[in-house]
């Protein structure tokens, strides 16, 4: 279905994290961040190469000591999604993961020790056209904002943000984003729309810490939910106590929900109620494990009954409708005649949804074509 409900953007410069373009209505990019203890190289590997077939964009490690720093020049080599090196105070880690091919810098320049220190890596970055991420958390605030503002407000935050912005302004350097996370929905919410005013560069978003899979969910959905719906935001990331696969998940749901970006099946289904005629929680959960595969996005239709089946299977690349003993079958709208027996639907389903999938991958590959022969 065709997005006649589009979101305007926020105008922000365009810097490049590796291969990806973030700001300036670039496809706003899903990040996550490994949790694997990076010395460990082979868990460390693994767990980008997860990420990666789940579809992220841009992937964070933490970079806390020099061992890391040297696993960290291995862990590149073995993969292809861009990388950010997480750095606290340590300006020499940053220096050596530049040296290792660093795609982004997460560090704020007035943690790194005196100014020299702060030039010579931000002189390296510029050289090694390497962007900035500076990371403002409402946990970790300055004392003296932290005196100054006496709790954590979105304008502690933004001030602490303005402070490391003004580092790298008076060096010159345009090339970086900006967080102001905090684990409170309403704060960081308010943080991100005072500092969406102030500067043009792009922004990251995320409630931090926002706690187990559901409730985190929940948290992350309602925050970044409000934010790209007034046009602000450029990458995001899920911060679940969860598997970071999960992370990415749910951040191409939010983004799917909100019609700005697509990555596989958007599945549509009934909350069920006493008039389905077939197990519809069963099927979608079993079938959401078994496509986790398609990228192709497209949306399948899947309800219980008559009432409300046929108004949904038009509007769905695939659409399933409950009946006694068989179910309607709809394709890209269109009644077709071959039902399915209910007891078979799961099997079914896959079938048809993964030879949708390819027609439709097909159709995108050829579009693409042409534009690029244009």
């Amino acid at each position: 279905m065709d997005n006649q409900y589009s979101i305007k953007r926020r105008k922000s410069t365009l810097i490049h994290v590796g291969h990806v373009p973030v700001g300036c209505n670039a496809p706003i990019a899903v990040q996550s961040m490994t949790n694997t203890k990076t010395t460990d190289i082979d868990a460390t590997v693994k767990q980008i190469q997860a990420l990666e077939r789940v579809g992220v964009d841009i992937v964070r490690i933490s970079v806390p000591t020099m061992d890391a720093a040297e696993a960290f020049k291995i862990i590149k080599r073995k993969v292809s999604v861009p990388l950010v090196a997480d750095i606290h105070f340590d300006y020499r880690i940053a220096l050596k993961v530049a040296e290792y091919g660093v795609d982004c810098l997460r560090i704020n320049p007035g943690n790194i020790g005196n100014k020299s220190r702060i030039r010579l890596v931000v002189d390296c970055a510029r050289d090694k056209k390497i962007p900035i991420r500076i990371g403002i958390n409402s946990g970790s605030l300055e004392k003296d904002i932290q005196k100054k503002f006496g709790e954590p407000t979105p304008e502690a935050l933004v001030e602490s943000a303005m402070r490391q912005i003004d580092i790298l302004d008076q060096l010159n350097f345009d090339q970086f984003k900006v967080s102001v996370k905090s684990s409170d929905v309403c704060l960081a919410v308010a943080s991100y729309r005072l500092l969406a005013s102030l500067i043009d560069q792009p922004l990251h978003l995320g409630i931090t810490e926002a706690g187990g899979m559901r409730s985190g969910s929940v948290k992350s959905a309602v925050g970044l939910g409000m934010l790209l719906a007034e046009g602000i935001g450029d990458t995001l990331r899920i911060s679940l106590a969860a598997d970071p696969v999960e992370e990415v998940k749910v951040g191409f749901d939010i983004l799917k929900s909100l019609r700005i970006r697509s990555r596989g099946i958007n599945f549509i289904a009934c909350p069920t109620c006493a008039r389905q005629e077939f197990d519809v929680i069963s099927t979608v959960n079993e079938l959401e494990k078994r496509l986790e595969d398609i990228i192709t996005p497209m949306d399948v239709s899947i309800i219980g009954c008559i009432v409300n089946g046929p108004g949904e299977a038009l509007l769905a690349n695939i659409g399933i409708t409950g009946g006694h003993n068989r179910s309607g079958l709809y394709e890209d709208g269109v009644r077709q005649k071959e039902r399915f027996y209910n007891e078979q639907i799961i099997d079914l389903l896959e079938n048809k949804i993964r030879a949708k999938a390819s027609i439709l991958e097909r159709k995108h590959s050829t579009a693409v074509i042409k534009i690029h022969e244009q």
